[in-house]
């Protein structure tokens, strides 16, 4: 509602001191009035493209920007730029392009549950229980990794292919992915998030994959917490300047500290264990969380956004740093538990018919 002293002032057109007389004021009014109706009619209609959204300014009680709530992070757009855009120069998808994309993937995703599992595969869940997967829903962003511009991971040190070269020779133990092993000899053998250790994606960093992509933030002075639905880790999060911990103490999730810069929540974590990987995706892995330093950027765009952005840097396994950026999007539902070994069939049945295979042989 415009305040009524908006009629009543003085309105500068031009040049210093130049006014509107008295009695043009109402009618000059009038006109921006109608401006703006016009300009809010245009944007709605795609006439006039809207400006970039601008770091909201929502204060905790305390004074500092204000995170907290349930955030929900899924999205088709992959990590890494698609076959289906490979050498395109325009990184940037129209509404119509991430609308199709969506849609395409969503269908490949009911095609594989049709066709069924792939020879000497038992399957998994059926596309109706994957909840996330059944919202076709992309960015205008051919992949999630925006730097370096081809979005792409990038390649690996030599240092690091002879280390793969020497994982594979020794047996391949312990197994950095997330969601897959590499064989049924034991649970070892098996991927991080079917040992219950690590959700596929939760990271950190967060990546959107599979199902249960939402996120809890919790703020309190000096802390904040961020805690995953999938697996329920909870990252707490110091805000005071503290050191990290020794060097020789190492953790899945890592060890983190934080700070403000304007708006954004900072975020760096070091101390990741070798047991981890220094980035994963839910079927690939990239070498080991030793020399991993990660900085998260938590902003707070608007009531119902929040942009996440993730910059990978360990000199030991990759090229050069990387950046990836997506939104997550506020939700009204609450985190559910994620009980995984507690009603962890699938990897007993998963050790059961691998010694039944072996018993026939």
């Amino acid at each position: 509602m415009l305040r009524q002293d908006f009629w009543q002032c003085p309105v500068n057109l031009g040049n210093e001191g130049d006014r509107v007389p008295a009695r043009n004021r109402s009618r000059f009014g009038l006109y921006i009035l109608r401006l703006m109706l016009a300009l809010s009619i245009l944007v709605s209609i795609g006439g006039v493209k809207a400006a970039e959204p601008q770091a909201a300014t929502l204060l905790t009680d305390w004074g500092v920007p204000d995170l907290q709530g349930t955030w929900d992070y899924w999205t088709f757009t992959p990590v890494e730029t698609p076959d289906t855009f490979t050498g395109r120069t325009d990184s940037e998808l129209s509404d119509e392009e991430a609308i199709q994309f969506a849609q395409s993937s969503k269908q490949a995703a009911l095609d594989r549950d049709r066709d069924g599992p792939p020879s000497g595969s038992t399957g998994a869940y059926g596309q109706e229980l994957w909840t996330d997967r059944s919202r076709a829903t992309a960015l205008n962003q051919i992949a999630i990794i925006v730097d370096p511009p081809d979005g792409m991971v990038p390649p690996i040190t030599e240092k690091e292919k002879k280390r793969v070269a020497e994982h594979l020779a020794a047996g391949g133990h312990p197994v950095r992915t997330r969601a897959d092993g590499f064989s049924s000899d034991g649970p070892e053998s098996r991927g991080l998030a079917e040992r219950c250790l690590l959700g596929f994606s939760t990271g950190p960093p967060l990546l959107p994959g599979g199902y249960n992509n939402n996120i809890q933030i919790v703020q309190s002075p000096g802390y904040v917490a961020i805690m995953v639905e999938m697996v329920h880790d909870v990252r707490i999060i110091p805000l005071d300047g503290r050191s990290h911990i020794p060097n020789n103490i190492r953790q899945w999730l890592g060890d983190s500290r934080g700070h403000w810069e304007g708006n954004t929540l900072v975020v760096e974590t070091t101390n990741f264990t070798d047991k981890n990987a220094a980035f994963s995706t839910t079927w690939e892995s990239w070498g080991t969380g030793a020399n991993l330093t990660l900085i998260e950027r938590f902003t707070r765009l608007a009531e119902d956004k929040i942009q996440y952005e993730f910059t990978v840097n360990n000199p030991d396994v990759f090229q050069r740093p990387f950046t990836g950026r997506f939104p997550m999007n506020k939700s009204e539902f609450p985190l559910y538990e994620y009980a995984c070994h507690e009603g962890n069939y699938g990897m007993t049945n998963i050790l059961q018919g691998a010694r039944a295979e072996e018993a026939r042989q």
